[in-house]
């Protein structure tokens, strides 16, 4: 993989953790709520399922992690689609905006990891 293609890589990995932090432990804090534009109350009825959202944005970077780690093209490649699937998916069911800031860069990222 290319220097470029593990840069990419690792910024998205870092994005799906900060994903992690922010729905496990920073959901009903100022920044959660204004980040995910929740009232006060719909964050504490949410907790729950935000937390465990954060928990699979966490396997998503630990996968990227862990593949680039051990420098498996195959691994960060089928990470990065799981990542464009539940980017995908949120856009089509929650927010364009997750297309945007979730699938495009890992389609970005998986491009030069695909590109020789």
């Amino acid at each position: 993989m290319s220097l470029s293609a593990q840069l990419v890589v690792a910024v998205v990995a870092l994005l799906h953790a900060w994903f992690l932090v922010l729905e496990m432990f920073l959901w009903t804090k100022p920044i959660g709520m204004r980040t995910f534009r929740l009232t006060q109350e719909f964050a504490e009825r949410s907790r729950a399922l935000a937390a465990n959202q954060g928990l699979y944005n966490g396997f998503l970077a630990a996968g990227l992690a862990y593949g680039l780690c051990v420098q498996s093209r195959e691994i960060v490649l089928l990470f990065l689609a799981f990542v464009v699937i539940a980017g995908a998916y949120g856009a089509a069911t929650v927010n364009k905006r997750i297309f945007f800031i979730q699938a495009f860069p890992a389609i970005i990222a998986a491009m030069l990891v695909s590109w020789r």
